[in-house]
């Protein structure tokens, strides 16, 4: 008789990297969204995997919530506060690339500012 749910195979040290990259970048072009996939998919995987996919997750939340704030910060201020979405973008952009970066190295990464919806 075989196990319908059996747990997920863990992914070697180079693929749990490999994921955690992926989930980082795709934060460019997608949003939220590999982060949310990587996460439900890969977070039985491994626990680098897990705890990238998790911050990429937080960040991204808490940037579409700065960006609302943002937002409203604009339309109060009459357009003035739109000035602030270039260089949060680029903001953005960097500690993007910085995750990547470091997933790609085998390092653990943590992004600043970030808003801890999703715990351990």
């Amino acid at each position: 008789m075989t196990n319908e749910f059996q747990q997920p195979q863990p992914l070697s040290p180079a693929d749990e990297k490999l994921w955690a990259t992926l989930v980082h970048l795709g934060g460019i072009f997608f949003g939220f969204v590999p982060a949310l996939i990587g996460y439900l998919v890969l977070r039985d995987r491994g626990p680098f995997v897990r705890e990238h996919t998790r911050q990429a997750l937080n960040f991204q939340i808490s940037l579409a919530i700065y960006a609302a704030g943002l937002f409203v910060l604009t339309l109060i201020t009459l357009g003035i506060g739109g000035l602030l979405f270039i260089p949060f973008g680029i903001a953005a952009l960097v500690l993007m690339v910085i995750a990547a970066v470091a997933a790609n190295k085998g390092e653990w990464y943590k992004y600043p500012l970030t808003i801890e919806f999703i715990k351990q």
